[in-house]
C-alpha cells in the first residue's frame, strides 16, 4: 500500500483529535515551543513564555512566592507535585507537561 494509504484506526484518530481541538480539549503547539522543550528549556518557562504571563504573574495564579518560582524555572530547586500540579493549573497544560 502506498502512502496514500489510511486505515479505519487512523481516520478514526484524526476525527477524535479535531473533536478535541474544537472543543478546546486539545491546542495546536507552535513548532517553536516543542523544539524549546526539545532542546531541554525548562518547561514551566516555556509554557510560562508562551502563554504570555510574568514571572509575578504565574506566581499568583499558582499561589507561590515569585522567588520559588524563579528557582524552579531556572532548576535550582524542585517543585512539590502540589506546587507543579498548581503551575499546570494555571498554566492550562496537564501536570505531564511540566515534569
Amino acid at each position: 500500500m502506498g502512502p496514500a494509504h489510511t486505515n479505519g484506526s487512523d481516520v478514526a484518530a484524526y476525527d477524535a483529535a479535531k473533536r478535541r481541538l474544537k472543543a478546546g480539549e486539545d491546542e495546536l503547539v507552535p513548532a517553536e515551543i516543542v523544539n524549546r522543550l526539545l532542546d531541554g528549556e525548562n518547561p514551566v518557562r516555556v509554557w510560562r513564555s508562551y502563554r504570555g504571563m510574568t514571572l509575578a504573574e504565574l506566581s499568583k495564579a499558582a499561589g507561590i512566592s515569585q522567588p520559588y518560582l524563579s528557582q524552579i524555572e531556572n532548576g535550582s530547586r524542585d517543585g512539590t507535585v502540589s506546587t507543579m500540579r498548581a503551575l499546570a493549573d494555571a498554566l492550562g497544560v496537564d501536570l505531564d507537561d511540566l515534569i
